[in-house]
């Protein structure tokens, strides 16, 4: 047991800090070649921190593990909503800007729904993978378009999540630096998925439990714990766009490209407790943040905090006595 809490361990610092090295190469490789700081946030930063979730999945998938790649993806959009969310805002209050109700909390309404008519059926295999990224590729020429109108405009008429990307965008345009980092930063980034992904399947036969259970949890915590930190930090900075854009950028890649790209490649059984336990969950938690977000002041309230994390809480401790049962 030891070793394997070991490489679970090591593979997520690993995971974190080579995704953001291959991020920060990339960046300035783009820059160094002159393209627009939009291009690069709408591509490489937000392809790049979602770059944990897809490697964990792709090999966990190919290796026979579809419980995990799945449980990734899922169990991620519900800590990001619950756990980071609800972090965050005991810090400081959230206020949820008008646009975001207008446009991307929808988008994520009707992605989150959507992939579950994909589901439905138990297999995400490459018509569904086909469609989501598509879905993906809708998605990221819409930002691309709503940005470029916004320019002559006030900045809060630019989504938020393009925000959050643009701002996240690390410094530094040397083209040889920036390529041994991209170099390094995907190696590595390789090295350390495939030491998390074994780590969870040995941990996950020696406990009894489902892959599923491992990725709903550990791994899902685990990748998401960059999220965590960015959106605390922005709470403390009272830049609550940033702290809410972060999680709904999250949660849209990890529907249109966590599970889109591991189904491509090798199809995805899906459990019927996904349909009938953790995408349910999911999608009360997408729903009850909408629902938030319309309320009169239009803020996540500390009390509300308090209850996500709750609800957080809760869903573990379910996981746990079904799990074990």
């Amino acid at each position: 047991m030891v070793l394997p809490v070991v490489a679970i361990i090591g593979g997520l610092i690993l995971l974190t800090w080579s995704a953001d090295r291959f991020v920060f190469g990339a960046s300035a490789l783009a820059r160094g070649l002159g393209v627009s700081p939009l291009i690069i946030g709408l591509t490489i930063v937000a392809f790049g921190t979602s770059a944990p979730e897809i490697v964990v999945s792709i090999l966990a998938s190919l290796q026979g593990n579809p419980g995990l790649a799945v449980g990734n993806a899922i169990g991620s959009n519900i800590a990001n909503i619950a756990l980071v969310l609800g972090a965050a805002t005991l810090v400081a209050p959230l206020a949820i800007g008008r646009g975001m109700v207008r446009r991307e909390l929808p988008i994520l309404l009707l992605v989150s729904f959507g992939v579950l008519l994909l589901l439905i059926n138990g297999e995400l295999g490459r018509p569904e993978g086909s469609v989501l990224l598509g879905g993906l590729v809708a998605f990221t020429v819409w930002m691309a378009l709503t940005a470029r109108r916004a320019q002559q405009a006030p900045s809060e008429d630019t989504p938020t999540v393009v925000r959050g990307m643009v701002e996240t965008i690390p410094e530094g345009d040397r083209l040889g630096p920036a390529i041994a980092w991209l170099v390094f930063g995907l190696l590595l980034l390789l090295a350390s998925s495939q030491a998390l992904v074994w780590g969870a399947v040995e941990i996950a036969e020696q406990l009894g439990v489902s892959d599923l259970v491992i990725g709903l949890t550990i791994v899902a915590v685990g990748t998401s714990l960059p999220e965590l930190a960015t959106s605390v930090v922005a709470a403390f900075r009272r830049e609550a766009g940033l702290a809410i854009g972060n999680v709904v950028g999250s949660n849209l890649f990890n529907l249109l490209a966590v599970l889109a790209v591991p189904a491509l490649i090798a199809p995805l059984a899906i459990d019927a407790d996904v349909l009938t336990r953790d995408y349910p969950v999911m999608l009360a938690l997408t729903v009850a943040l909408f629902l938030i977000a319309l309320g009169r002041r239009g803020q996540i309230r500390r009390w509300q905090g308090a209850l996500l994390l709750i609800a957080f809480a809760s869903y573990l401790v379910y996981l746990g006595i079904t799990a074990t049962a």
